[in-house]
């Protein structure tokens, strides 16, 4: 039995790595042996709500359903439109996301606020005009707090359905806290602090979204183009219609997205995705656990 499991054991060590250099870029592995393995104290102790949260594999289905839900606000999607070329270099954006996530929630605290302070800096440079004419700033407190919102409810919703530990009502609410000193060092101002508060606030905004044409090639592109090998495609699908079967039927309509494999099956779709990440990856407990003793 034990040598039958060594073929499957290095099977699932280069689906792993595969997958994990895909979405934290060439540098991964360098960059994951700085933030886990640097001593010093951490923004978020191991074992946290943030902690358990964002090393869980069911982030891939919650960041998916975050860029979808971002992109309805018309100021912050011409932004991203505008700046990040999202359709040019998918993969180095992708990368760059993971790595400020990843060393917000497990870095020492003074590489978090390294890597804080650059984004806030490129952020002042990242401004314009929408296609309606108005003007955004990427620094503007308030699209700050919408681009938080988005992100903490689609991890925390993914998580609650995906998640291999869930969080209790309490955890979830310290994960809303938590989450919410990454945005206040961003400079966002309103920021939630409960589950309670971020729904209210996520409401507060439905007034000034709407799927301009950008939203909906975001949402094409995504969905129906993602930059992946054909052979990948069927799998990423699976993931694909998880985050759609999580976001707000508003929203869906809005996107209009909601095909009947998404409405009929994208809850158990995104199951099969989330358990097909984490047996590449590994149990999440193990990736939080990453340096503790650095901690």
């Amino acid at each position: 039995m034990a040598t039958a499991a060594h073929p499957v054991e290095r099977l699932r060590a280069r689906v792993g790595d595969a997958l994990f250099l895909k979405v934290a870029g060439p540098d991964g592995h360098a960059a994951r042996d700085r933030i886990h393995l640097t001593p010093g104290p951490r923004w978020f102790a191991p074992g946290s709500p943030m902690r358990r949260v964002h090393a869980d594999a069911a982030t891939f289905v919650g960041g998916l359903r975050a860029l979808l839900l971002q992109s309805l606000h018309p100021l912050a999607m011409a932004g991203v439109a505008g700046h990040s070329g999202y359709r040019g270099d998918p993969w180095g954006r992708l990368a760059r996301t993971s790595t400020f996530l990843a060393t917000t929630t497990f870095a020492p605290a003074a590489d978090a606020q390294e890597i804080v302070d650059r984004v806030r800096a490129v952020h002042e440079r990242v401004r314009g005009r929408a296609p309606d004419g108005r003007p955004y700033r990427a620094s503007d407190p308030h699209l700050l707090t919408w681009v938080h919102v988005a992100e903490a409810d689609s991890f925390l919703a993914a998580h609650q359905r995906y998640g291999e530990r869930r969080l209790t009502a309490s955890e979830a609410d310290e994960y809303v806290a938590q989450s919410g000193r990454v945005a206040r060092a961003l400079g966002a101002v309103v920021v939630p602090e409960t589950v309670a508060e971020l729904h209210d606030v996520l409401e507060g905004y439905r007034p000034e979204l709407t799927a301009g044409a950008e939203a909906l090639d975001t949402a094409r592109f995504l969905l129906r183009e993602p930059p992946l090998p054909w052979l990948v495609r069927p799998p990423y699908r699976l993931l694909a219609a998880g985050a759609v079967s999580l976001l707000p039927v508003w929203a869906r309509d809005e996107l209009r997205l909601g095909t009947w494999f998404d409405r009929a099956c994208g809850g158990p779709a995104g199951s099969v995705a989330v358990r097909a990440i984490r047996w590449g990856l590994g149990p999440a407990d193990s990736r939080d656990r990453l340096g503790e003793q650095t901690s």
